[in-house]
């Protein structure tokens, strides 16, 4: 079966790296510069945000556990304890954020051995880095990896609020809005994960006019999910994982060099299906995870290559060529044999 022929023969093709970020790029929890910074006891926030879930239902109220530590970020704001913490203030923290070994060489260096096959095949191939994480997109933005990547999806703080009324209020009086987080934008959790996946694929990070609920024929769809290949560190990913394989696109976990926990964790992936494979999240040059995302990646353009030219046979036809009849070694050509007949 020939996928998007038509588009094939026509258009550039994107390979995209959909990249988890905490314990995935990073060893640990991106916001571990914002505890350190305001002198919050890490060990003790993760706590109560693991109690809240229970806590709150017992009042009768669901929560989500996996976004639930945003509002109690806002909570410590609005006590006073992160007095002045800003998206400005975000950004500058992340600067702090220290990498997994190769990162962020790493993302140039696969974007690189792409674009070099491209060359060689005589193709528009590229390669494109997504980021989408439960964390904070704007640590993210302030990070040294934010330069090296094509987009980032993770949850956003709005500062003051507009107040009620406010188209009717003279436009001086909105440039008075303190500087402080108080509600949340963007709540991105392990399943809303998955919807990031659709924009890159139909284009609509590319291209807002573009609803992420639109019907797009597979053909008209930017990044097909068979060129995506998924990066991230454990169970939480299931969803995107899932998503990204049923596509025909591949699933890498990734496990804190040393841990037998986390090592166990992915075996456990990879035995159910989950996964397509899994390493130390090392991305130096020769690294086992560099040389399997790097081969993996370079197996797509192989791919697209081989659509190219399936497409285009399909388009144009097979090239008329001679079939001649066989000769008996036994006696010479009677009148009519070896005439060429064409097809």
């Amino acid at each position: 079966m020939i996928h998007d022929a038509d588009n094939s023969i026509r258009r550039r093709h994107v390979v995209a790296c959909l990249w988890d970020f905490d314990k995935t790029l990073i060893d640990g929890y991106m916001q571990t510069p914002i505890f350190e910074e305001y002198g919050v006891d890490e060990k003790l926030f993760w706590k109560e945000v693991n109690m809240l879930p229970a806590l709150y239902a017992e009042r009768g109220v669901r929560v989500s556990p996996e976004s639930v530590y945003l509002n109690h970020l806002l909570s410590f704001v609005r006590d006073g304890r992160m007095r002045g913490l800003n998206n400005a203030r975000l950004r500058e923290l992340g600067a702090r954020l220290k990498f997994r070994a190769g990162l962020p060489e790493f993302f140039d260096e696969l974007r690189a051995a792409v674009a070099e096959r491209a060359r060689k095949d005589g193709i528009d191939v590229s390669l494109e880095h997504y980021i989408i994480s439960t964390g904070l997109a704007e640590m993210i933005r302030g990070s040294a990896i934010a330069a090296h990547v094509d987009g980032i999806f993770g949850c956003e703080f709005v500062e003051e609020p507009f107040p009620p009324y406010f188209s009717r209020q003279p436009e001086f009086g909105l440039t008075d809005l303190s500087r402080q987080i108080t509600q949340i934008g963007m709540i991105v959790d392990n399943t809303i994960k998955t919807r990031f996946v659709f924009e890159i694929n139909k284009g609509t990070n590319k291209n807002p006019q573009i609803d992420v609920n639109a019907k797009i024929a597979d053909a008209d769809r930017r990044v097909p999910v068979r060129n995506m290949i998924y990066v991230a560190d454990g169970p939480s990913d299931v969803p995107v994982f899932s998503v990204v394989r049923k596509g025909g696109g591949k699933a890498y976990a990734v496990y804190t060099p040393g841990s037998e926990a986390e090592f166990a964790q992915n075996d456990m992936l990879l035995e159910s299906g989950r996964i397509d494979a899994y390493g130390a999240a090392d991305f130096t040059l020769r690294s086992p995870t560099s040389l399997w995302i790097k081969m993996h990646a370079l197996k797509i353009c192989d791919r697209i290559m081989r659509e190219i030219d399936d497409a285009v046979e399909e388009r144009l036809g097979k090239v008329p060529r001679h079939i001649h009849s066989p000769k008996s070694p036994d006696r010479p050509p009677r009148d009519g044999e070896g005439e060429p007949t064409l097809f």
